[in-house]
């Protein structure tokens, strides 16, 4: 499967919105969701459908491949990537990562300290808590720095020169007027507002980018695409409200690659973090059994929203068997599910082609860690591989569903905090 990065410049502000049931405000996203990006490159094909390079109508051609196909294009979020290094020097990360649900920070300094030496540093407790819970004890961390109380740090991050970094973004709300179309003029007590994503920084000067990719499976098809974004680079919009002036972007898609994935390497650094881990917590109850030899860990997380459904329905919990399906594999190949941490929340949208509101769905937030054991992990390689590369769970040609197998983040113990 080929990869093309995006990186998508904000030269306008950007409403993006999810609709909540039973809202009246729509509330921006903090990031440009795959369904955002797929719609407005689907707008754009069809609009020049006719000028395009490679004939659309014939059999479908190349749309069908792309958005109706069985094996069609995935379209990732695209999350927010612009890093201030010094003095207002700005660099575009491209590896923009989620963090896992398990990540704690301080309750009065949160935030990396590597670079900020006033923040108290983040860590990952789901070591940790494996470990306390089977030895029957009580885990409740502090922070290292301070002692102090830690709670749930969530956000985006990237790794620049060996040191972590967090990214996000700020937002406003635009007043609009509505306007009577009979006498083009402003319309007596119609007021709204738009909460929407900001273009760039406080000091109006540099643009926010969002890294995205897109993941398809034909390198000619690949190759055609990223030319065809490549020079329609300033045409495009997203998100809402386009004909008031927002939603223009400038898209950079780079040249199809191979994606390597380091799968094999990154569950034995976790099961050897985990193994001392393990002696580490052997003085609290020395009687307590060794971890088996034979059963290897390995931990399911998500990189965005997912839409899971078991027999017909909505759930937020990765099941040993939704798994085996998800990898089109066997049901008695050995799993077991250790630990749960998510959360949901509920999403809807609106669809351009339809003119219709999108149905409300249930979704895992986007952190989600899931811990598994295997006592067959040789039999499991290949399928996760395949699962990192096009997701779990629905719509996942739409960015939902992107999963991080042993995400290096779970490494982080306490004492360790960066």
């Amino acid at each position: 499967m080929k990869q093309i990065e995006l990186q998508i410049k904000a030269l306008s502000p950007l409403a993006i919105s999810r609709q909540k049931p039973g809202g009246s405000v729509s509330e921006a996203m903090d990031y440009i969701p795959g369904s955002a990006i797929r719609g407005a490159i689907a707008s754009k094909i069809l609009q020049e459908s006719g000028h395009y390079s490679r004939d659309l109508s014939q059999n479908g051609g190349d749309f069908q491949s792309l958005f109706l196909g069985e094996t069609s294009a995935i379209f990732r979020n695209a999350y927010p990537a612009s890093l201030e290094i010094v003095q207002g020097k700005i660099d575009i990360q491209n590896n923009i990562k989620v963090l896992p649900a398990t990540t704690v920070s301080s309750k009065n300094k949160p935030g990396f300290c590597l670079i900020d030496k006033n923040k108290n540093g983040v860590f990952d407790t789901l070591i940790d808590r494996f470990c306390a819970e089977r030895y029957g004890c009580l885990y409740d961390p502090k922070c290292p720095k301070d002692d102090g109380r830690v709670e749930p740090f969530s956000g985006f991050y990237s790794i620049f020169n060996d040191d972590y970094h967090s990214h996000s973004i700020s937002k406003r709300l635009l007043t609009r007027v509505g306007i009577n179309r009979r006498r083009a003029t402003s319309e007596d007590e119609i007021l709204y507002s738009i909460e929407a994503l900001n273009e760039s920084k406080e000091k109006r000067e540099n643009p926010i980018v969002y890294s995205g990719a897109i993941l398809v499976q034909d390198y000619q098809l690949a190759n055609s695409l990223q030319q065809f974004i490549e020079q329609r680079r300033h045409h495009f919009r997203i998100g809402g409200s386009t004909s008031r002036g927002l939603g223009k972007v400038e898209i950079t898609a780079k040249q199809p690659i191979d994606v390597k994935l380091n799968l094999e390497a990154r569950i034995q650094k976790f099961n050897q973090k985990l193994r001392n881990r393990w002696q580490t917590w052997k003085i609290f109850n020395n009687a307590k059994a060794e971890l088996s030899d034979e059963q290897t860990y390995f931990t399911v997380g998500l990189q965005s929203d997912a839409i899971l459904t078991e027999q017909w329905q909505r759930t937020t919990v990765i099941s040993p068997e939704m798994l085996k399906q998800f990898a089109e594999l066997d049901n008695s190949i050995c799993l077991d599910i250790q630990a749960v941490y998510s959360s949901y929340d509920y999403l809807s949208g609106w669809n351009s082609a339809w003119g219709l509101m999108k149905d409300v769905e249930l979704i895992t937030n986007k952190g989600a860690v899931y811990l598994f054991s295997t006592t067959e992990l040789d039999s499991w390689l290949k399928p996760l591989q395949a699962l990192e590369m096009r997701g779990v769970g629905d719509r996942t040609c739409e960015g939902f569903g992107q999963i991080r197998v042993c995400d290096e983040f779970h490494l982080i113990l306490r004492e360790e905090a960066i």
